[in-house]
């Protein structure tokens, strides 16, 4: 019987083994491996996006909403090629991994893009505190979501 990538077998432990025979420590390894891969990923791809925010605000002018659409779409871009190639080891179906990673990425531009308009245009806070703010709550929900939906 498989549950969520574990396989039952019959060993005097009674214990589930991960389906690929990996050791349950060699997978807890690998996924803390991965988790830190994806958080370094993530850094670029957060100084990335707020850099451009940061230009495209603030020298350019131009809105913080397509500022953050714009930074935000160049950190996704970013991210998927880096976690393709370090985090999760995936050449395959590159066009529907992006896809997925993409629509992933625009639930972190909705959420930020919320919490944009709460609190920089209802409450007064400063649009760049607001942006910086939004990005480690993103960065973990996404992390779930593309390590069992884009990369899966």
């Amino acid at each position: 019987m498989t549950t969520e990538g574990r396989v039952h077998v019959g060993s005097r432990t009674g214990a589930d083994v991960p389906a690929d025979g990996a050791a349950p420590s060699d997978t807890r390894a690998r996924d803390l491996r991965q988790l830190i891969t994806y958080v370094l990923v993530g850094g670029s791809g957060v100084l990335l996006d707020m850099g451009a925010f940061l230009l495209l605000h603030n020298v350019a002018g131009l809105h913080e909403q397509v500022a953050n659409v714009l930074s935000t779409s160049l950190g996704i871009t970013n991210n998927f090629v880096l976690n393709a190639l370090f985090t999760f080891g995936r050449r395959d179906r590159l066009l529907t991994r992006y896809l997925r990673f993409y629509a992933v990425g625009l639930t972190g531009v909705a959420l930020t893009f919320v919490l944009l308009a709460v609190f920089s245009r209802g409450l007064g806070i400063d649009p760049n505190l607001v942006k910086a703010g939004s990005l480690p709550v993103v960065l973990v929900f996404q992390f779930a979501l593309n390590r069992k939906w884009s990369f899966a």
